[in-house]
């Protein structure tokens, strides 16, 4: 199977699936590496690794769907079977959806359905939740609202600063992220309604 990664930030999960799939741990081709920002670290990860790096810039199109159907023309052109976002920070239109019904796989960094949104990490420390963690989940139409393939708790410890438990929640996105895509290329994944069951 071909995959592609959407980022539009550093690119720590990229890095994790880059080193999953030299590692044989995701037994697909990373094809492509697209980003809707030109300094996007992602992208400079993605050319370290010999992986085909575009960024294609949401300002050259009127709107959301005419730059969507943009990016699947170029994901068409490389064979991609599946799409992985990794701090990809917009909102994919039902027309890049329906391309790629229940192959898009996303990562969130909060025990959805709990703080959803841009800012969930904060959202749960200054909410002064006990446990966090990060989310993979199929997208769907709504934001952070599609069935949920892994999730990793994370405990906040009393001394945790927001910077100590972003650096936790990162961590556990590295270790679940990787272990998502291999199950769905494998084909583990069985979606009935709401629910996720991992075959096998």
């Amino acid at each position: 199977m071909n995959f592609a990664v959407l980022a539009s930030g550093h690119g720590g999960n990229l890095q994790a699936i880059i080193d999953a799939v030299k590692a044989g741990k995701i037994k697909a081709q990373l094809k492509a590496v697209i980003s809707d920002k030109k300094d996007a670290y992602a992208l400079k990860r993605a050319q370290q690794a010999g992986i085909a790096a575009l960024h294609i810039n949401p300002k050259d199109f009127p709107d959301r769907e005419s730059f969507d159907r943009c990016v699947v023309e170029r994901l068409q052109g490389f064979g991609v079977d599946f799409v992985v976002l990794a701090g990809y920070m917009r909102l994919v239109s039902i027309y890049f959806i329906q391309q790629y019904p229940h192959r898009i796989l996303n990562i969130h960094p909060s025990l959805l359905p709990a703080f959803k949104g841009m800012h969930a990490i904060r959202d749960a420390f200054e909410h002064g939740v006990k446990v966090t963690g990060p989310t993979v989940h199929f997208v769907v139409e709504a934001a952070d609202d599609g069935p949920i393939i892994l999730q990793e708790a994370v405990a906040i410890a009393p001394e945790d600063s927001l910077e100590s438990l972003e650096e936790k929640v990162h961590q556990a996105e590295h270790r679940i992220f990787p272990q998502a895509i291999d199950l769905f290329v494998r084909g583990k994944l069985k979606i009935e309604g709401r629910r996720v069951i991992i075959t096998g």
